[in-house]
Parts: structure tokens; C-alpha cells; sequence
């Protein structure tokens, strides 16, 4: 995954007002946590952050007062009916170390015929992965399951130098049968004893 390069500044004022002032200027207040160093406040032009985001597990490279920070989101607030940005937790990573992310899970094929139905147990999969190798995603096979079958963590083919952050047991994904609809007769007779 390459990484993306974004310009920050230091935050010197906090608080709410602080904050709301800074997403006026176009900004998004954000922390730089990790490795035991003090958390560093930063902040970072909404719309290039919007952009970066859009990638899951994006490595950033943020150049802060002249010095590099390689990071990624950790955790991304959003404002809960326009989508803006609000704040985001950044954790300091270096080459080579290991860190642990949620990748999206994606479904390629069809299954059996009969209308079933795939059930999401989990909708990104924990991994461990080096933090400058990330991968977007995992690619899970559903073709020809059929009604009863489930797929364990276990049995997804991750990506090179990832390793399973979860239970190897744990189902992620499971086909059910579709619900059979009741007859209209017998929909009629249940709501004609209801009223009576």
C-alpha cells in the first residue's frame, strides 16, 4: 500500500472551542499517539484528510513543523448526519512494526440456487499485519454454499505477512435459508382471530 502525504501543524489551543475553531479554518483536529512519546496535537486540511480516508488502513505520512510522522487512523469521528469530519486518533507507527487492523471483507461468486440468503457475522476481519504492508482487504469465495454452511476465519486465505487477530474459530460469514412467506389465506384467518 503506498503511503499518503499530508501537511499538519501543531495545535496549541484545546477545548471545544478550540476545536470548533479549527474546523472553521477547514481542519480537522486530530492526536498523534504511540511509542511513548507525549500525544501531539495536530491539525490537517479536511478535504485531503477526506480523501486519504476513503482508503481503509491507510498509511499516512504526516510532515509536522518540518519533521515525519508515519501513522494511521485509529479512530475517525464523524459528524453523525452531514459525515464531516470531526477528529481523528492517529498511532505512530514504525517500519516493521506490527499493528492491529479491522480489514473490509469482500465476497466474490454466487450461491447454491434456492434463494439463500449470506449473513455478515463480522464485517471486517482483525488482523496483524506490518504496518507499512498493510492490505485494503480480505476476499472471501462464496460460490456454490448453500444453506447451513458458514465460513470460519480459519478458512480465509489472508494476504502475505498477515496473521489472524481473531479466534480461528469465529464464523464471519453464514448462508441462511430465506424465510418462506405464510400463505395470504392463513395471513387472513390470523388477523380476522386477532380482531375477534
Amino acid at each position: 500500500m503506498a503511503e499518503v502525504k499530508l501537511a499538519a501543524e501543531v495545535r496549541t489551543n484545546f477545548g471545544k472551542g478550540a476545536a470548533r475553531q479549527t474546523r472553521r479554518e477547514k481542519k480537522v483536529p486530530g492526536v498523534i499517539y504511540g511509542h511513548g512519546a507525549e500525544p501531539q496535537h495536530v491539525a490537517i486540511d479536511s478535504h485531503a484528510l477526506m480523501m486519504a480516508l476513503k482508503t481503509p488502513n491507510v498509511l499516512l505520512r504526516l510532515d509536522v513543523d518540518g519533521k515525519s510522522a508515519l501513522v494511521i487512523p485509529k479512530a475517525v469521528q464523524r459528524e453523525a448526519i452531514r459525515g464531516f469530519l470531526v477528529h481523528v486518533d492517529f498511532l505512530a507507527v514504525k517500519k516493521g512494526e506490527k499493528v492491529t487492523v479491522e480489514l473490509p471483507i469482500q465476497t466474490e461468486g454466487e450461491l447454491a440456487p434456492g434463494g439463500n440468503l449470506l449473513e455478515h457475522i463480522l464485517n471486517t476481519l482483525p488482523v496483524e499485519a506490518e504496518a507499512t504492508h498493510i492490505p485494503e482487504s480480505v476476499t472471501v469465495s462464496i460460490a456454490g454454499l448453500d444453506a447451513g454452511s458458514s465460513v470460519l476465519a480459519k478458512d480465509i486465505t489472508l494476504p502475505a505477512g498477515s496473521s489472524l487477530a481473531v479466534d480461528e474459530d469465529a464464523v464471519v460469514l453464514q448462508v441462511v435459508a430465506a424465510q418462506a412467506e405464510a400463505p395470504a389465506e392463513e395471513a387472513a384467518e390470523a388477523g380476522e382471530e386477532a380482531q375477534a
